[in-house]
């Protein structure tokens, strides 16, 4: 399964979430990304302020004027779980129109993984902002944002057959830019330092390609025994 919808014996086959060009090329982004999660998580490990990046970043970002403020704070609703929700069901209604319900499972399962493992992250790093009960790292929003859009991309490139190139262009380009608008709100408005929000967008890029390869190995794995 290359990301095409295939025919075997007369029938058409799902597509695959991730495909099968870009699988090398995204397990090592994934390894990258899960790196760097983890190197900053320790850098950051137990701290309650700003390190000297997050100050410079903040100083430019952070109380922007109208009408910086209200695109802050809009992008920062769409991770917000009525806007988070608000994207995945438009996103699923579209999968399961198109006839795509292996894309609708990653649409759910992708954003959905990526902002529980910045759960589970955020007590182990135990890094606060604006006091000791707001858990900073990672950053949940700049998770969910990046991880929809890179899922989106690789639906994308897996529809349309893209190359290696061109494919892995557009995933990492999507996810990098939803990362960079989210990030910027964030800390625009104050709600994480900048390093959370690169914890964030890392975490996405290493969950996501992940769970793609498992939906497809459990998907196809299904439809082997079903025949």
């Amino acid at each position: 399964m290359d990301g095409t919808v295939t025919v075997t014996d007369g029938k058409a086959t799902a597509a695959a979430v991730l495909p099968g060009v870009l699988r090398r090329r995204l397990a090592v982004v994934a390894a990258l990304a899960a790196s760097v999660v983890v190197v900053l998580g320790v850098r950051y490990a137990g701290d309650d302020g700003p390190g000297r990046t997050d100050a410079r970043i903040g100083e430019a970002a952070y109380g922007a004027g109208a009408p910086w403020w209200h695109v802050a704070s809009a992008t920062d609703f769409l991770g917000d779980p009525a806007g988070a929700l608000l994207l995945l069901t438009a996103g699923v209604i579209g999968c399961l129109t198109a006839r795509r319900p292996r894309a609708a499972v990653l649409l759910l399962a992708g954003p959905g993984l990526a902002v529980g493992v910045t759960r589970l992250l955020k007590p182990l790093a135990a890094r606060t902002i604006h006091g000791d009960e707001n858990l900073a790292y990672p950053s949940g929003h700049t998770a969910f944002l990046t991880a929809l859009a890179l899922t989106l991309a690789l639906l994308a490139a897996g529809r349309h057959g893209l190359g290696q190139a061109a494919g892995t262009a557009l995933a990492l380009g999507a996810a990098f830019a939803a990362g960079a608008v989210m990030g910027w709100a964030q800390v625009a408005t104050g709600a994480h330092y900048a390093t959370d929000t690169v914890g964030g967008c890392c975490t996405a890029l290493a969950v996501v390609p992940a769970a793609a390869w498992g939906i497809d190995r459990t998907a196809d794995s299904l439809r082997r025994r079903a025949r």
